[in-house]
């Protein structure tokens, strides 16, 4: 795989099947916030299918922190709606991997840990809202920075399976 890192500016105006091109080659290992303005980002939640239903139940009856865009079919890496010919195991700068609610490993790929009976969930990213925001004139200072959005972990008991909660932050003019 090619190590060529590319600056953002490299990447503004691609559509995100240009930009999952270069993620897909190790040309990007960053956040994407910023990129891919006028498109929907999502975040990816992989979960064996054996807690599937009960992450499915997790995210209807909580919308606002995991609002479903998609949910894959066991073992498919493909989200056939929001990015067709995308592949959810190679196409994202960076994967957190946990075991037993506890962060253990940062990868590049999930070629590694892929099985049969994963189950994919795309839900809904802040970074979507980013672009329209600027065009209204509020700034993100993060982006400006060449930063991730700033994220707490809260108290908040609405976790699924143990986790941590958190929320984002970006500055208002307001």
């Amino acid at each position: 795989m090619a190590t060529v890192t590319r600056s953002m500016h490299d990447l503004a105006g691609l559509t995100p099947h240009q930009i999952r091109h270069y993620i897909r080659q190790g040309q990007w290992r960053r956040p994407t916030s910023g990129l891919a303005s006028g498109y929907t980002q999502a975040n990816l939640a992989v979960v064996p299918r054996a807690l599937a239903y009960d992450f499915l139940l997790f995210c209807q009856r909580n919308p606002k922190p995991c609002p479903l865009l998609e949910v894959l079919d066991p073992g498919d890496p493909e989200p056939r709606e929001f990015a067709p010919g995308a592949d959810i195991r190679t196409d994202l700068p960076r994967y957190r991997v946990y075991r037993d609610g506890a962060l253990s490993d940062e990868i590049d790929d999930l070629m590694n840990y892929w099985r049969d009976d994963f189950v994919g969930f795309l839900l809904g990213c802040s970074f979507t809202f980013e672009h329209p925001l600027m065009d209204a004139g509020i700034g993100m200072r993060h982006i400006e920075l060449g930063v991730n959005v700033p994220m707490f972990i809260t108290e908040l008991n609405i976790a699924w399976n143990s986790g941590e909660s958190f929320v984002q932050q970006r500055r208002s003019l307001f």
